[in-house]
């Protein structure tokens, strides 16, 4: 055979495996296409499917076929390698359906559109209580909850130059995935802290001569006297004239917060018994929150109201009797609380 022939019937040859080579990909993509868009059964149920932290595609490809959602675990690896998401698979808890393609549940899992679990803390509570809070509501344990909260360095970490987070984890109705872990839970309460509390208010405690610390205290202390809306900003008012005039706040809230295994029973002995958190014994504001406040109690430690207010005993009703002077103070201690 002369070069000539030989040239041209490798040509040919190559022509052929070059076409082979085109059909081949061709009929793959033709059949990894169908695979992605074909649902495993269209008459299927929605169930529950958990991804659990730390699982890997092929753990979850062989999950989506051992629970009837997806079959063929290697070609969903395929596929979401195709899809360059193999490594943004999220973890959680999600609604899946056979009657979902393979490429529809691909980008549920990693879009992250799991079930949310809803949290709610309530104004007032202490981080001991948010923590059984989360516990009970599958966020993690209680222990690790508080470690992760009374660590100085994580906190610092938030923005809150303090030993522990106590009156920083900010009130409200959350909505976290199952797998969120006690950190995650942590940190969103503390980023919703820092959101609420504006730059305009950094500018008004600077004002009051206040650090954002005292005035997450007093905002605490207010929380905890009162459930009155009308009143937080009197019962403030109370406060800022004794820290003012060099009175002690004398404050119930905070010498039981600082009692350890508080029984519910608030007695003379405890008054009398020195702690950091006693105001009868001690000046000034306690060291710390006593619990967590919310964005009204906040508000009013700022923005006290205009009075000359220095006592205040509680009415029986929820209210409370303001006096400016010892003598009405006795007098309505006399009417609200002996009487009782």
């Amino acid at each position: 055979m002369d070069i000539k022939g030989f040239a041209k019937k490798t040509a040919i040859v190559v022509i052929l495996l070059c076409l082979a080579g085109v059909a081949g990909v061709v009929a793959f993509s033709m059949k990894m296409a169908n695979y992605a868009n074909t649902p495993l059964d269209p008459q299927g149920l929605e169930r529950t499917f958990e991804v659990s932290r730390g699982k890997g595609l092929s753990a979850v490809a062989h999950d989506l076929e051992e629970q009837g959602l997806a079959s063929h675990p290697a070609w969903f690896k395929l596929l979401a390698r195709i899809q360059k998401t193999d490594s943004k698979i999220h973890a959680g808890e999600y609604i899946l359906s056979p009657d979902m393609t393979p490429l529809e549940i691909l980008n549920v899992l990693v879009k992250g559109r799991t079930i949310l679990y809803r949290l709610t803390i309530p104004e007032g509570v202490t981080m001991v209580q948010i923590a059984a809070l989360a516990a009970q509501a599958g966020f993690g344990p209680e222990e690790e909850f508080l470690e992760k909260a009374s660590d100085p360095v994580f906190a610092a970490s938030l923005g809150v130059e303090q030993e522990t987070l106590e009156g920083y984890l900010f009130p409200d109705t959350y909505y976290f995935n199952k797998s969120a872990s006690p950190e995650k839970v942590i940190t969103t309460m503390v980023q919703r802290f820092h959101t609420v509390f504006k730059p305009e208010w950094e500018d008004r405690a600077e004002e009051l001569g206040m650090t954002i610390h005292q005035v997450v205290t007093l905002a605490s202390i207010i929380e905890k006297e009162t459930s009155v809306p009308e009143e937080r900003a009197l019962i403030s008012s109370v406060n800022h004239n004794r820290l003012k005039k060099g009175i002690k706040l004398q404050s119930d809230p905070t010498v039981i917060y600082g009692i350890r295994d508080f029984d519910g029973n608030i007695t003379r002995k405890h008054l009398q018994t020195p702690t950091p958190y006693n105001t009868y014994t001690n000046k000034g504001l306690p060291p710390g929150p006593i619990a967590s406040p919310g964005e009204a109690a906040l508000y009013a430690a700022l923005y006290p109201a205009e009075t000359d207010y220095l006592f205040f005993v509680a009415k029986g009703d929820g209210g409370h009797q303001f006096s400016t002077n010892l003598r009405d103070h006795n007098r309505a201690v006399r009417k609200y609380q002996l009487r009782r």
